[in-house]
């Protein structure tokens, strides 16, 4: 198993993780007439629909 002889600088290791982005998720419109943004392949909360079809009784 490979170790390293030294060990990485602060700068170096702060370089690295720099690259490390958080992205937005990806949210698509609702199929109901109020076109809340939900997220892809879930069951929209405020209504309850999933690919046009009713999945959850919101009251």
């Amino acid at each position: 198993m490979a170790v390293p002889k030294r060990r990485t600088s602060r700068a170096n290791t702060r370089h690295r993780r720099a690259q490390w982005k958080a992205t937005a998720p990806t949210l698509t419109p609702c199929p109901c007439p109020r076109r809340e943004t939900v997220v892809p392949h879930r069951a929209c909360p405020h209504c309850g629909l999933y690919q046009g079809r009713q999945i959850l009784d919101v009251p």
